[in-house]
């Protein structure tokens, strides 16, 4: 963990199966999809503006689950599971969902690397938003194995577990 807190500052830092693993800051085009994507469940989901609420969306949170240190773009807690929010840098608690936003610098290691440790952890529900391809894959855990239940592309209107209360334009993620 020392060697994460040691980071350059310009780096994203995070420890998957005893190994440091250093990335470069998101583009922008990255950072507008996390951004779009978590205002949407922000409204609906974590204040309950036209939705039902119920949860905790945050951006960036610090994974501490088992040995491994993560940084999601978005996860999210449901409140039943989380009733407050801790006052600490990086919690241990399993989200119930969560959203990694590929780049072509860090999609393979967030394939083949962290989603097996999310899958171990308990995650229930993961999306991949890929900005360059304009596409939304939605996967649900089965044991310790994600099940790829959607994809949608380009300007779909989506409604996609465990946020599925609560449709909105895929497009508006693309900028």
């Amino acid at each position: 963990y020392g060697d994460l807190i040691a980071a350059p500052p310009e780096k994203v830092a995070e420890l998957v199966d005893g190994s440091l693993y250093l990335s470069p800051r998101p583009s922008l085009r990255h950072a507008n999809s996390a951004s779009v994507l978590g205002s949407v469940l922000n409204a609906a989901f974590h204040r309950g503006s036209g939705g039902p609420g119920g949860w905790w969306i945050l951006n960036e949170p610090e994974l501490h689950l088992g040995v491994d240190v993560m940084v999601p773009d978005i996860a999210g807690w449901r409140r039943e599971r989380l009733p407050e929010l801790p006052d600490i840098v990086g919690i241990d608690l399993a989200p119930d969902w969560l959203c990694e936003v590929l780049s072509p610098s860090t999609e393979r290691f967030d394939r083949l690397q962290k989603l097996p440790c999310y899958a171990r952890a308990g995650v229930a529900h993961l999306w991949l938003v890929d900005p360059k391809n304009r596409r939304l894959e939605v996967y649900s855990r089965f044991d310790e194995q994600w099940i790829l239940l959607e994809t949608h592309t380009g300007g779909a209107v989506v409604a996609a577990p465990p946020f599925d209360a609560v449709a909105f334009d895929l497009a508006a993620l693309w900028g």
